[in-house]
């Protein structure tokens, strides 16, 4: 069986940023943190969890840290998505780097019963914002500022994001995969 997800990113809009994908019933959360990571462009370098409704709602699914402080109720390394993923739209809370907290939204649009070897993205909008940027509201002043060459702080954000000379960062580039 598969799983067909509709994943977006909350709080980010013109454009909105999203991914369709496709995914075995017998993945773990830990492989679909991967898979959004992947197919969202993140650097996977930060914190994160599932969730029924974001911050704070149980069950907390994340893989267990011994310096972290909080306790998961499942273990991401072991729980299956068909453990919490039984109709279709059904929804769910992905949270990604927990100081500029990303947080997506997840709905299970479509159960099949298609043998997905590979996790594969089936359609998207809008560019992932890029990492540490300060998170849905950090994204606004950054393209706002890269909207504008005239910006005092415009050459500070482009050699942050490594751009080169003519280089620009287009947040309606054509995501493919």
């Amino acid at each position: 069986m598969a799983l067909q997800f509709k994943i977006s990113l909350k709080n980010v809009r013109k454009p909105t940023v999203w991914r369709r994908v496709l995914v075995s019933e017998n993945i773990t959360f830990e492989d679909f943190h991967e898979c959004i990571q992947r197919f969202f462009n993140w650097e996977n370098c930060h914190c994160w969890c599932f969730s029924p409704k974001g911050w704070g709602s149980s069950p907390q699914i994340m893989v267990p840290d011994d310096d972290d402080l909080m306790e998961p109720d499942y273990d991401a390394s072991n729980t299956k998505l068909s453990r919490i993923f039984m109709a279709e739209k059904q929804k769910y809370v992905y949270i990604y780097d927990f100081g500029d907290g990303w947080i997506h939204d997840i709905e299970l649009e479509k159960i099949t019963d298609e043998d997905v070897k590979e996790a594969v993205c089936l359609a998207g909008k809008g560019t992932c914002p890029p990492e540490d940027c300060g998170g849905p509201w950090g994204y606004e002043e950054l393209k706002e500022i890269l909207s504008d060459p005239s910006n005092e702080q415009y050459k500070d954000m482009v050699e942050w994001l490594g751009l080169r000379d003519g280089e620009i960062w287009d947040p309606n580039e054509k995501v493919t995969f």
